[in-house]
């Protein structure tokens, strides 16, 4: 099946089935991380921060949750 006609496919589906799907498909690519490419730079920036880790969380989890509500 191509891709346009897989879309017109999942397009048929209810908003459940497709949110199903996309649980699945996600699922599907976790289960196997390094097959992900994961940039130099991100590569990196990961390695910066494992580096020198925080002694201290920048933010406390009220401050997050207040955030978020505000923008949510």
């Amino acid at each position: 099946m191509m891709p346009k006609e897989l879309l017109a496919e999942i397009n048929r589906l209810s908003l459940k089935e497709r949110l199903d799907l996309v649980k699945d498909v996600w699922d599907a690519i976790a289960a196997t991380p390094e097959s992900v490419p994961l940039p130099d730079s991100h590569r990196q920036e990961l390695d910066r921060r494992l580096d020198r880790p925080s002694a201290e969380p920048s933010q406390t989890w009220d401050q997050i949750r207040k955030r978020l509500r505000k923008h949510g």
